[in-house]
């Protein structure tokens, strides 16, 4: 392959560039310093993200991971081959200690439609080698085979199904929510949270994100695709909405919490520049392409909503169908709308967090406040833009709720009149423990247009083509003991074409 002309800008804590050929060199004193391993994301046609940060000491209460409040230097190295014989790019920076040393370089001008290996060096020390992709060419459609999952509590469980998502060698991963848990630590569970108690300070987050990173089953998850990810609610505390709290603990300014909360995200991300925060407030919402197979619309359903209905939890609340009331906020509603009108793929993917379809608990109409469900007339518009635009390949990517579930979308769910689309929800890593293959969660007299429910811990696997999705639901039987194998405990279709679930 010939040698690519070097062509980057790098942010988020690492500033500047030059070529270089990444040798040990002679070692520092601060000690090995990738203890929280390498990533890649946000995937284009000719280029991605790679990430890393540097955490000799990555559980120092400080939250600087034992790094100096001075600046390092780091190497990098892109390459064709996973010998790194054949180098696309090189480069130079320096971290910042207002970054928490984390490294985030953005790759340009690179081959669309292939493999790259990525590594990092400091102080006499070298990474491991990551694997990234870049996204195919727009006019061109290869089969994409996607992982996606949410919902990983660290002290609930080995992420053995991680560890499984390493071995599926995917193109893309998607992670819709719940990447850390922000609660105390328990004495009961199989592992516990570092710092001890709920975490609410920059430096506090920086460790969760910290000991999460630590995993090996995570790292190894991280290194072997590129990554695209949005956050849920446990990123910076359970159920809130906006800059509403769930409640008062611990207590505190709830607007720096989501501040410090925000930062500490991105910094452990392999995000764009476009995506760093500002103050309270970081724009994650945004759209991804992959090739002219699928548009990615990632969605964030916590920044900007509404506070939930009626006090939260599962009710009859006439409110929840107030056409004020939004998820998104009236800005992303409206750039979502338009990026489904204009249909740049096959499949649009909504990547997103909380349940789309309808879902009602009881036979008097009780529903989720905290899903769509309590925005009932948001979900509708959005619904029905896609609809009018004859947008059949339509398939709303789930997390949230712990369990397996897939269901058909229809234009009114109280006729049950026409299937417009297809919701796809993974079961969480951990949260929620081992689960019960045996548990039934279906009740197909109050939610025909529910198909499927598992609740055991995993992800789903995807292979999409032009004219079909096959989809595989993907467990562990128990994730309180380590390295169970994985296994398919359901398998569907969505055609192009024809929305909705099909057998196998």
């Amino acid at each position: 392959m010939t040698t690519l002309r070097r062509r980057t800008f790098i942010v988020g804590g690492l500033a500047g560039a030059s070529a270089g050929v990444l040798a040990p060199g002679p070692a520092n004193a601060i000690g090995y310093p990738f203890t929280l391993g390498v990533a890649s994301g946000e995937p284009a046609a000719d280029g991605f993200v790679i990430w890393t940060r540097l955490a000799p000491n990555p559980l120092n209460a400080d939250g600087l991971g034992g790094m100096p409040s001075t600046g390092a230097t780091v190497d990098w190295q892109v390459a064709t081959d996973e010998r790194f014989t054949s180098l696309a790019r090189t480069g130079t920076g320096t971290t910042q200690a207002a970054g928490a040393h984390s490294v985030h370089v953005t790759l340009t001008g690179l081959e669309p439609g292939r493999e790259y290996w990525y590594r990092f060096r400091t102080g006499g020390h070298i990474s491991p080698a990551g694997r990234a992709l870049t996204a195919p060419a727009v006019g061109t459609s290869p089969e994409l085979t996607m992982l996606f999952a949410s919902c990983s509590h660290y002290e609930e469980g080995y992420f053995t199904a991680y560890r499984r998502m390493a071995e599926e060698h995917p193109d893309l991963i998607l992670h819709l929510g719940d990447y850390i848990y922000e609660g105390a630590a328990s004495t009961t569970r199989v592992r516990k949270f570092t710092p001890s108690a709920e975490i609410s300070t920059l430096a506090d987050y920086r460790v969760r994100h910290a000991q999460y990173k630590t995993d090996p089953d995570l790292q190894a998850a991280h290194a072997t695709a590129p990554w695209l990810v949005v956050w849920d609610d446990h990123e910076v505390e359970n159920n809130y909405a906006n800059l509403v709290r769930n409640d008062n603990s611990p207590a505190g300014d709830f607007r720096a919490r989501r501040a410090a909360a925000y930062k500490a995200y991105y910094e452990h991300m392999p995000l764009r520049s476009a995506q760093a925060p500002a103050a309270e407030n970081m724009l994650l919402h945004r759209r991804v392409r992959w090739g002219s197979l699928a548009t990615f619309h990632m969605l964030d359903t916590r920044q900007y909503r509404d506070d939930q209905a009626c006090g939260d939890g599962t009710k009859v609340c006439p409110a929840a169908d107030d056409p004020a009331r939004t998820i998104t906020g009236t800005a992303q509603e409206t750039w979502l709308i338009d990026g489904l009108r204009q249909k740049l793929g096959t499949w649009d993917f909504l990547g997103q967090q909380v349940f789309f379809a309808q879902r009602l608990a009881s036979a008097d109409g009780a529903k989720s406040m905290d899903a769509w469900d309590g925005y009932t007339a948001n979900r509708t518009r959005i619904q029905n833009a896609w609809d009018a635009s004859g947008n059949k390949g339509t398939v709303v990517l789930t997390g949230d709720v712990h369990r397996s579930w897939a269901a058909d979308l229809m234009q009114d769910y109280g006729s049950q009149n026409r299937v417009i689309g297809t919701e796809l929800v993974t079961t969480s890593i951990t949260s929620g423990g081992d689960g019960n293959a045996a548990e039934n969660g279906l009740n197909p007299t109050l939610n025909p247009h529910v198909k499927y429910f598992k609740n055991l811990r995993g992800y789903v696997k995807t292979r999409t083509t032009t004219t079909e999705m096959h989809v595989d639901f993907r467990a562990v039987d128990k994730v309180t003991v380590r390295d169970y194998p994985v296994k398919t405990v359901g398998s569907y279709v969505v055609e192009a074409n024809n929305p909705g679930l099909q057998a196998p």
